[in-house]
């Protein structure tokens, strides 16, 4: 994929942006950029797959509910994360026009996302990218929200066979929050990472 005119789109409406061939060459990156900072991560497959946590951890104080450190739990990791200098998130959909789409069921990571910190890093597989504002929310809806219900095992529609959203009302729904960026806010620093390969959903 080229990332030519999403890159650009994406520049006009105020963010930084930076392309790589790897998972691993984005990773390393973003480890660089950020040393001796408080880190919150947003639930993501994406930061899993490219073994970011580990890269960071050691020069950083990470904040991720999906690793608890002993005497900690979930919900206080939660919190405090949303206070933290930096920012790291994958996103579910980004339109070549330049919107950015995140669904999410605590809605932490669109919250994370919005407001607060002094950069976020939104990091991005090129199988996130869609044509236009529509088909990124759509593969928002339809295939990363029924993906991650499947993988944690709900009991939703759209987890038997991961196909679409049935816009249920299972009290298991993970798809309670919907976040556009139309542009980057104004407070802060932005960066969107986009890499050649696909990552998470």
């Amino acid at each position: 994929m080229d990332f030519t005119a999403v890159k650009s789109n994406l520049e006009a409406l105020g963010y930084k942006v930076s392309c790589f061939d790897t998972a691993e060459e984005a990773a390393d990156y973003v480890n660089r950029c950020v040393d001796g900072q408080t880190v919150g991560f947003g639930g993501s497959m994406t930061l899993q797959e490219m073994g970011l946590y580990e890269k960071m951890e050691s020069h950083n104080h990470m904040l991720w509910h999906w690793r608890v450190p002993e005497g900690k739990n979930g919900a206080e990791i939660l919190r405090e994360a949303q206070t933290a200098d930096v920012y790291v998130s994958s996103v579910n959909g980004i339109a070549e026009t330049g919107e950015i789409i995140n669904i999410d069921g605590n809605c932490n990571r669109v919250a994370g996302i919005m407001y607060g910190h002094r950069k976020v890093f939104l990091i991005a597989g090129e199988n996130k990218i869609a044509p236009d504002y529509d088909r990124a929310l759509e593969r928002a809806r339809n295939i990363a929200a029924p993906l991650n219900a499947k993988r944690l095992n709900r009991k939703t529609p759209c987890a038997v066979k991961a196909d679409h959203c049935y816009n249920c009302n299972s009290p298991e729904r993970i798809c309670r929050g919907l976040s556009v960026l139309w542009e980057k806010p104004s407070c802060g620093e932005f960066e969107v990472v986009l890499v050649h390969e696909n990552l998470g959903y």
